[in-house]
Parts: structure tokens; C-alpha cells; sequence
């Protein structure tokens, strides 16, 4: 099973964006895409001991949410299942996500809760204020193969490792051929070791 993290460094920076962006240029993966947060988008929640799963499926599975969502842009961009998983403070339902994710091949994760899932494949959005990015960020950031952010965005305000990989994207829902290339050859690298 191949496996993506995508976070980023506050709201409205571009991750959904991201995510559906990889999901078209990556079709062959047949991914299911993957919402994890921390407050609950005003559905219904089935509830696990505090611990919040919501799962929305492609194909007439499951439940139809309304156009717009996060979880339907990704069915819209091409992702076989999504799922919307809330998890509150320090709850992470690691235990029933698997068990919904048992069947699936290939992950895509929109998160900054990237340490229990151990991604093949971590990819930090960067945007906005440093002041106010989230102390999450911070963590993913020193954790990322790749940063992407938009053509303009100053990276001097961050001190990135050497072999983190710089995209820089005019369109994160357009993602570049360089960046595809070097997302399929990160799967492929992990997946032979």
C-alpha cells in the first residue's frame, strides 16, 4: 500500500487543493482519500469512545454528502472512496481507521497528524503568516520529503533540510509534471524497499 500525508501550515492554504490535484494526476493509484480534523464539518458522527469516524464512499456507497465538501472534491477529482475522520485532541482513531481502510490500496491523507500514520510520501503546504501557522505544522515541516507553495511564496522565513524537495506551484490543483514524476519515483522507491 502506498501512502501520502499532506499538511500545512494553517486554513485555506491549499491542502484539499493539493490532494485533489494528486488524485488526478495519479489516477493509477486508485487512491482513497482521507480528511483528518479536529472538528466535526456539521455531519452526522458515528462515535467510537470519544473518537469520531465518518466515512463517505464513491459509487453510491455509503453516504452522499453535499457538493462542496472536502471529501466530495476528492470524489470529484477521482478518488475511489473518502473519508472524513474527526479526531478530538489528543484522540486519534488509528484502531478503526485501519479497520475501514482494510480493503483499500492506496492512502492519501489530509493532516497534519502525520506520526502514527507513517506516510511513504510527506508533503508540507506552506502559506500565509509564520506567526500563525499551526504548532502541528512546525512538526510535519521538520518531518517533509517535500514543501510545496505558491510560485511567489518567500522561503527564507524557514529553514528547510537540504533534501527536502521545493515545488513551487502557480495551481496546487494543477500539479506539475516534475512533481508528479517525483511523487510516482518516491512510491516506487519505498514500495521496492
Amino acid at each position: 500500500m502506498a501512502s501520502i500525508v499532506v499538511g500545512g501550515s494553517g486554513r485555506n492554504v491549499g491542502k484539499t487543493t493539493l490532494v485533489c490535484g494528486l488524485i488526478a494526476a495519479l489516477p493509477e493509484f486508485g487512491w482513497t482519500a482521507v480528511k483528518i480534523t479536529g472538528h466535526s464539518h456539521g455531519v452526522d458522527e458515528l462515535v467510537y469512545e470519544e473518537k469520531i469516524v465518518v466515512q463517505e464512499c464513491a459509487g453510491g456507497e455509503g453516504r452522499t454528502f453535499a457538493q462542496g465538501t472536502d471529501t466530495a472534491r476528492y470524489l470529484t477529482a477521482g478518488a475511489r472512496r473518502a473519508l472524513l475522520v474527526t479526531a478530538r485532541g489528543a484522540a486519534f482513531p488509528l484502531v478503526e481507521m485501519r479497520a475501514a481502510l482494510a480493503t483499500d490500496r492506496n492512502v492519501i491523507y489530509e493532516t497534519n497528524k502525520f506520526e502514527r500514520l507513517r506516510p511513504d510520501v510527506c508533503i508540507a503546504v506552506m502559506g500565509g503568516d509564520a506567526a500563525e501557522w499551526k504548532p502541528s505544522f512546525e512538526a510535519l515541516l521538520r518531518h517533509a520529503y517535500a514543501v510545496v507553495v505558491h510560485g511567489d511564496e518567500d522561503l527564507r522565513r524557514v529553514l528547510l533540510r537540504s533534501e527536502v524537495r521545493v515545488f513551487r506551484l502557480a495551481d496546487f490543483g494543477a500539479v506539475s509534471a516534475e512533481m508528479k514524476e517525483w511523487v510516482r519515483a518516491r512510491l516506487s522507491s519505498e514500495a521496492a524497499s
